[in-house]
């Protein structure tokens, strides 16, 4: 799918970006004024040289002078080796300037994604955000090593070259800047031509990832109801219209880098024409048409990099204004100004006539809300259990309650204190969340329990695996708790993955646990271990459950029984079960061929 952003393809040159990112080079200018004054010589370096060559022709070949022919050829490759020193020097010193802004903003941009809500992660597909902390980010790279400095490096041999060859003869001069205005013209064109096509190629590939990130994702139910065939000939024909799209744009480059050789060529031809009259006619020397048709040669080279540099300072606006616009998305739950930070949580919880909507925008009345006017109070050390259908807000409460969306209307107190004044991190640091679908990430089981704590010796975390039941199973993998583990934990099982989740939220002894049950897809023995584990959590804490199976909630202080965002009921297993009501069809719908357990 498409986005307004896949579509920015920015201006050749944006002000506003340029400047901001100009502000990125700020830290590091010392670097970016050596590289310039390193290449302004290299350049004052290479104009030099067909005025030596003049030098050399007149004063010392025409008058046969070998002695002083000999001192002119040393002097030529003592430029040569100089400007090699520069030009190295000055792509060293662009290279390291040009990764370490990257490296900054890359961090930058990262470390804002960490703290953005999680309704941004709703909206926007993972393949966009990596792309733009990679793709984009590195694209920026070239506009500040090949793009900017060589930029003011061409500028200055351009300016350079003008002055020497009118130093030498201004007829000269003006027969190869004739050609200017057709050169002019070409490039014009050559412009306008390539940023439509540029913008088609960015389109295309744009469409190609999306569809491609879909099909991986979603490849189960691809294989599944043999959707093979027909995506593979949706990506061939996503894929051609790519290929035809950079056909396009190397048509253009195709012509262009042609039509500048033959303008050039023709100058080149007229200034050999018209300086050879000059020559006969004794209005200038052999040596001083030899530097110019020198001059001549490099006066078009940086002409014909044109399109290069184009493109870097295109794609640069481009990938800029996306990158911009990512670290300008505005975190929506911001820390208060002067937070509340509480040295000792004791656990209580209390929701006070909330309402939430994920689309705050579309509300028109207060059914049109996801949950409605929700109030319940959890005393320290007890627990409640939420339950209700798909869709009835269960998992919105948690969230609501670990401050990953805001509520609209109402009050979510932590200990009387409304959390919307809490200090986030120390919010969050009185949770331990474990949910169904359990996230590990690449490394070691024992990184995986702790996660980068390292205040948690590897005893605390063995003991907190042994309390929950996970021992046992880790003690028999090669290397135990150092058993690398791949991503999401794939080569472990449902059961196994959960049995880590709690021994990482008991180890973190969280005042509150907040528990998204997984007991549907695990074979019985492992339920049981989880059922343990559960119960060694839930001792002496603060705990919601949402809970699946009913069987599983019958010993908790309070169950909360929703539908369509509201709370119905409320009561203990067996109140509810007297009450004959939601609840009570709910059990009899997943027990209905069973004996009740009450």
């Amino acid at each position: 799918m498409q986005t307004q952003d896949d579509d920015i393809m920015g201006k050749a040159y944006d002000a506003r970006l340029m400047r901001r990112l100009l502000s990125l080079v700020r830290p590091y200018r010392w670097m970016a004024v050596v590289s310039v004054i390193l290449l302004i010589a290299a350049q004052g370096f290479s104009a030099y040289r067909p005025k030596l060559v003049q030098e050399a022709v007149d004063a010392a070949i025409l008058a046969g002078d070998g002695l002083r022919l000999r001192n002119f050829a040393i002097l030529f490759v003592v430029l040569l080796i100089g400007e090699f020193l520069l030009q190295y020097c000055v792509i060293y010193v662009t290279q390291l300037m040009g990764q370490r802004i990257i490296f900054d903003l890359r961090m930058k941009l990262f470390t804002h994604l960490e703290h953005l809500h999680l309704q941004f992660f709703d909206r926007n597909p993972v393949g966009r955000l990596i792309t733009r902390v990679t793709s984009d980010i590195e694209s920026l790279n070239d506009m500040f090593t090949s793009g900017l400095v060589y930029l003011f490096g061409d500028i200055f041999l351009l300016a350079g070259i003008i002055v020497m060859m009118f130093v030498l003869d201004v007829h000269l001069t003006l027969v190869t800047l004739a050609i200017l205005p057709l050169i002019f013209y070409i490039s014009v064109v050559f412009k306008s031509k390539v940023r439509v096509a540029f913008r088609e190629v960015r389109l295309k590939i744009a469409a190609l990832n999306s569809y491609l990130q879909e099909n991986i994702t979603g490849v189960t139910t691809v294989q599944i109801f043999n959707r093979e065939k027909k995506n593979f000939e949706k990506f061939d024909a996503l894929n051609r219209t790519l290929t035809d799209s950079h056909l396009d744009s190397v048509f253009h480059y195709a012509w262009f880098y042609p039509a500048i050789n033959v303008a050039s060529s023709f100058a080149i031809g007229m200034l050999i024409w018209y300086g050879s009259g000059e020559v006969r006619s004794s209005s200038i020397t052999l040596g001083t048409l030899i530097a110019f048709i020198q001059y001549g040669m490099l006066f078009f080279r940086p002409i014909q990099d044109l399109s290069d540099k184009y493109n870097i300072l295109q794609t640069a606006m481009a990938s800029s204004e996306r990158v911009f616009k990512l670290i300008d998305t505005p975190t929506e739950i911001p820390n208060p100004a002067q937070p509340i930070t509480p040295k000792v949580m004791s656990g209580r919880i209390e929701f006070r006539n909330v309402y939430f909507a994920y689309n705050p925008q579309d509300i028109r009345s207060d059914e049109d809300y996801i949950l409605k006017d929700i109030s319940f109070v959890t005393q320290p050390g007890q627990s409640v259990a939420l339950v209700g259908a798909t869709g009835s807000g269960k998992s919105t409460i948690i969230n609501l309650a670990s401050r990953f969306y805001e509520a609209q209307r109402g009050d979510i107190l932590l200990d009387q204190t409304d959390i919307r004044r809490m200090d986030q991190y120390a919010l969050r640091r009185t949770m331990a969340v474990v949910l169904q679908d359990v996230f590990l990430f690449s490394g070691t089981i024992l990184d995986n329990i702790r996660l980068g704590r390292h205040d948690i010796s590897e005893a605390q975390v063995e003991e907190a695996a042994r309390r929950v039941g996970a021992d046992d199973f880790i003690r028999r993998l090669p290397l135990q708790y150092l058993e690398p583990v791949q991503e999401r934990g794939s080569t472990l099982s449902v059961g196994q993955r959960q049995l880590i989740a709690m021994a990482r939220a008991l180890v973190f002894d969280p005042r509150i646990l907040i528990l998204d049950e997984a007991t549907s897809s695990i074979d019985t023995e492992t339920e049981r271990l989880i059922q343990k584990a559960i119960a060694q959590l839930m001792q002496g804490r603060t705990s919601v459950i949402i809970a699946h199976r009913l069987s599983t909630i019958r010993h908790v202080d309070q169950i909360l029984v929703l539908h369509k965002g509201r709370i119905r009921e409320r009561g203990t297993h067996e109140e509810l079960l007297a009450m004959g009501g939601l609840y009570y069809r709910l059990y009899q719908l997943q027990y209905k061929d069973q004996e009740f357990i009450a």
